[in-house]
């Protein structure tokens, strides 16, 4: 079915009319009941009905199209049937058929049983749904785009109506603390660190009471006024922000300030207005939709750009609307413990960071923007904690620990002694050792381990020295691409190696070539196929074979910036020899254009491959004659292996780095490796706990690459180590495996004197 004319303008057009209903003096129902009227005949839809949140159950309140008799009968739990899935998770449907979806539910008594097509949005107030307006045709068709965007637009302004006219339940449980009680809360690990302080919460919600513009024109001119001040706001954050080492973080800024300055961003909020909506109307309807494409984002890399963009619109809104109260600008009083959905990069700086101790987010990951420059700042971050708003109440005292991944909220007087001891012991513990620095890393029996470190910015080379690593086993080249707007231009790649390697002396840096694609997919590098399983898609080597422009790049970036050193180059996710030799090739072609141009290069260049695809374990024979290290890559190993999403919480018990399979896998790798004078090392993160790194020792791997944070533990486990008495044991153990490997291991580990803490 060709989508109607009228939904070109639909959004104007519903809400010309909707003004007229508003405005006049009429019962709720009865402008409910003309709204689904006004809808229905503006998309040429046979079906308009509202649904509203009462008594946490969603009640058909209005229809045209539906059975009479339903209204005020048909009632859905959260989650029940499409509409209900659309006010639990907040999302929008868009069905040609119906019943085809798995949480369809059917309800006799609407007569729905005509229509094949079904489209709903929520209906969002103060940031929770309060309802859902939801259309249905009898052919099977999508609603287009244009019109999914008139009915978010009309649910903007129905939550204005229902809301006033108390239709909706008052502010949910949700909305306030329950509890004063002591409580500890969990959340996902992004800069560690332990703090104290009270709880400060980043901004208030602002909410938009006038949804329906009078007059356009003023509208438009709102919007330009506060985007010029958001962008000044932005130029001088971006001149005063001071770091330590390095600018990576101004990189992040700069690709921050880009968003600020996007023309598409702000064409959408014009269109917006042009529909008919108030300036602060249009920002949130914009935002509504970032949001629901956040959802729809499988990359969570490029769901943080999503984040910046998030935030700038939130800044926008403050400033349009007068309401420019965060905590940074209201000042912070005392040591604080900063509480948010989330951050952008820009909200962080503004802060005192003498005050500011620590941060808890609703949501957050260890690749966002924030997230960077909280580690730049020495800021610890605590994210994914659920219902902050909920549980935590603004001035309550916190205990942050996001090594062990909580928070604890009101803590008694006993808690509070007890993370005291906690935090003086860890620093005991890290002063001891920081004592090792200096100190090889060799078991009990002399054998000497080479321990190094992982890294992907010029600041973590600073870990060398405060470590005494022997390197860089990993440096992941990836970052630089991953927090640009565009492709990083060649001279800057080369600037970015040239640091790490002066950074790093004498001491080897092993750089991983790109490995970007499957869930690291980047803006500007699309390939136009919509993946199921990113994990095992088009990333890493195969993306760089096929993009060689790409690769050709940071070839010559690398070995210009190597020039009079022993460069180390290794190609991820090698499944196949052919793969790593073809890798070869190109960058000697690039090396032989760059000497015929007079170019200085490397002293010597070495190539190694990282193990992680299961399949080139069967084609070592044909690698290893070409390789000069090879490095195993044990995050994607095990996932492979096991066909178990290491982020799947459900398939958590099956990772296991301590399985019979993964160390029989290893040990059966070790053996070819060593008969052909290839080392080889681990540089994933089983290497850096104490236990899984003893038992990779037990195998015969003496190399490991893992976070800096995991050197002082690592060395301080050899140090009592019988590297010997291991070796029998795992020989032991491997050829008759009991079912509780890790347990057996640990008792070994027990009984030996073996420091694992």
């Amino acid at each position: 079915m060709a989508m109607p004319l009228s939904a070109v303008a639909s959004a104007r057009e519903i809400l010309v009319n909707l003004h007229d209903v508003m405005a006049a003096r009429r019962p709720a129902q009865a402008k409910l009941n003309a709204v689904v009227d006004i809808i229905g005949e503006a998309l040429d839809s046979e079906v308009c009905s509202i649904y509203l949140l009462r008594e946490g159950v969603l009640e058909l309140f209005a229809t045209r199209g539906l059975a009479l008799e339903a209204v005020h009968v048909t009632k859905l739990a959260l989650g029940e049937g499409l509409v209900g899935t659309i006010a639990q998770h907040g999302e929008i449907l868009n069905l040609d058929e119906a019943a085809s979806h798995p949480d369809f539910a059917y309800k006799p008594e609407t007569g729905e049983d005509r229509y094949h097509s079904f489209a709903g949005v929520p209906i969002i107030r103060r940031e929770r749904s309060v309802g859902v307006l939801a259309v249905q045709h009898a052919d099977p068709r999508k609603y287009a785009d244009v019109e999914i965007e008139a009915l978010q637009t009309v649910a903007m302004v129905l939550s204005e109506l229902i809301a006033n006219a108390g239709l909706i339940d008052a502010g949910g449980p949700k909305d306030r603390v329950q509890s004063t009680a002591s409580i500890r809360i969990s959340g996902q690990k992004l800069v560690d660190g332990m703090a104290a302080g009270c709880a400060v919460f980043h901004q208030p919600r602002i909410v938009i009471e006038h949804t329906v513009a009078e007059d356009i024109e003023a509208e438009r001119h709102r919007v330009y006024a506060a985007f010029d001040k958001m962008r000044e706001q932005i130029d001088r954050i971006a001149r005063e922000a001071e770091f330590g080492v390095g600018d990576e973080h101004q990189e992040v800024i700069a690709t921050y300030k880009m968003f600020a300055y996007d023309e598409g961003w702000a064409r959408r909020i014009n269109e917006a207005i042009d529909s008919g909506l108030t300036a602060e109307a249009a920002i949130e309807r914009v935002q509504q939709r970032t949001r629901q494409r956040m959802r729809q984002i499988d990359d969570p890399l490029l769901a943080d750009r999503m984040h910046d963009l998030e935030d700038l619109a939130n800044r926008l809104l403050r400033i349009v609307s007068g309401q420019m109260g965060t905590a940074a600008q209201m000042g912070l009083r005392q040591d604080t413990i900063l509480v948010a959905r989330n951050l952008g990069p820009a909200e962080l700086l503004e802060y005192d960071r003498r005050r500011l101790k620590g941060v808890i987010l609703e949501e957050g990951s260890l690749t966002a923007h924030v997230t960077i420059v909280a580690r730049a700042m020495g800021v610890p971050v605590l994210g994914r904690v659920r219902d902050v708003r909920r549980l935590i109440g603004e001035g309550d005292l916190l205990l942050l620990d996001v090594t062990e991944g909580s928070v604890l909220v009101r803590p008694s007087a006993s808690m509070e002694e007890a993370f005291d001891a906690n935090l003086i012991a860890r620093q005991k513990r890290k002063a001891a050792y920081a004592a090792l620095r200096d100190v090889a890393p060799e078991t009990k029996d002399g054998h000497r381990v080479t321990v190094m470190v992982n890294a992907g910015l010029r600041d973590d080379v600073a870990a060398l020295d405060l470590t005494g690593a022997d390197g860089i086993g990993l440096f992941r080249t990836e970052f630089q691409f991953l927090v640009s707007a565009t492709l990083p231009q060649r001279e800057r790649q080369q600037r970015l190696y040239k640091e790490v390697l002066d950074a790093a002396g004498d001491r080897p840096v092993v750089f991983r070539t790109v490995d970007i694609g499957g869930d690291k997919a980047l803006p500007y590098l699309d390939h136009g196929v919509e993946e199921e399983n990113p994990a095992m898609g088009w990333r890493a080597l195969r993306l760089a074979l096929e993009r060689d422009g790409l690769m050709k790049a940071q070839a010559r970036a690398l070995l210009e910036a190597g020039a009079g050193r022993t460069l180390n180059v290794m190609f991820p996710m090698v499944s196949e020899a052919w793969e790593f030799d073809e890798a070869k090739a190109l960058f000697e072609k690039q090396r032989a254009w760059l000497a015929g141009r007079g170019k200085r290069l490397p002293a010597e260049v070495r190539y190694g491959a990282m193990l992680e695809v299961p399949s080139l374990a069967y084609q070592l024979d044909l690698l290893l004659p070409n390789v000069q290290f090879l490095s195993v890559g044990t995050n994607d190993l095990t996932q492979f292996l096991f066909a178990a999403d290491r982020a799947n919480p459900k398939l958590a018990e099956r990772y296991d780095w301590l399985s019979c399979s993964i160390l029989r896998f290893l040990h059966g790798v070790v053996g070819p490796a060593r008969d052909a004078g290839v080392p080889i090392a681990v540089c994933g993160e089983m290497g850096g706990r104490p236990l899984e790194a003893m038992a990779l020792i037990g195998i015969g791997i003496d190399r490991l690459s893992i976070t800096p944070a995991a050197v002082g533990p690592i060395k301080a486990m050899l140090r009592t180590l019988d590297r010997a008495a291991l070796t029998a044991f795992m020989t032991d153990l491997l050829r008759a495996p009991p079912r509780d490997m890790r347990g057996a291991l640990a008792t070994w580990a027990a009984d030996h004197g073996v420091e694992l803490a």
